[in-house]
């Protein structure tokens, strides 16, 4: 038997389980699309930290510093996996790439 939701006036938690709940292509979207900001903020925070230009990493990598300017646009579309690899080799990093749980959203843990 399943258990009765309780109701809710929580805006977020009304989209979600309108759009999201039981939904894995949804779910995997949405986790597509929180990751790309956090990738563009890592990349940017790695070069700064290196002391780079993104010119100067674009040349390291081998590509346009065009590039290397839409990898840190959050809205990034390209090749992400095989371009965070040439950036870690170029900074003496690793990319390191986890599956992690997803809150429970109505305990929040």
């Amino acid at each position: 038997m399943r258990k009765k939701r309780q109701p809710t006036t929580d805006a977020v938690e009304i989209l979600h389980r309108r759009y999201f709940e039981g939904k894995p292509d949804m779910l995997a979207a949405l986790g597509q699309a929180r990751a790309k900001p956090e990738i563009a903020r890592q990349v940017y925070a790695l070069r700064t930290e290196a002391g780079l230009t993104q010119r100067q990493l674009a040349k390291r990598v081998g590509v346009k510093p065009s590039e290397i300017n839409d990898i840190e646009e959050a809205d990034y579309e390209g090749h992400y996996l095989a371009m965070l690899y040439r950036i870690a080799a170029a900074l003496n990093k690793r990319v390191e790439i986890r599956f992690v749980a997803q809150k429970d959203r109505a305990t929040g843990a």
